[in-house]
């Protein structure tokens, strides 16, 4: 159950959003593992960004 606060469904974002930076650290533990963690651009860049489209696609995904 999600409550609505002023346009932001509360609980739902913080979930989504832990489960995106779960999700990229998933994916990070893979790379090293296969060791292609030095094949991967800017580190500051990417995984935020990873973090961020796992969130998204997630939210996009179960609540839009």
């Amino acid at each position: 159950m999600d409550v609505n606060v002023l346009g932001s469904f509360f609980p739902v974002w913080m979930i989504c959003a832990v489960l995106g930076v779960a999700f990229a650290v998933v994916v990070r533990l893979l790379l090293v593992r296969a060791g292609l963690q030095d094949t991967v651009g800017p580190r500051a860049l990417i995984y935020p960004s990873l973090a961020m489209f796992f969130t998204f696609g997630i939210w996009l995904t179960f609540f839009a």
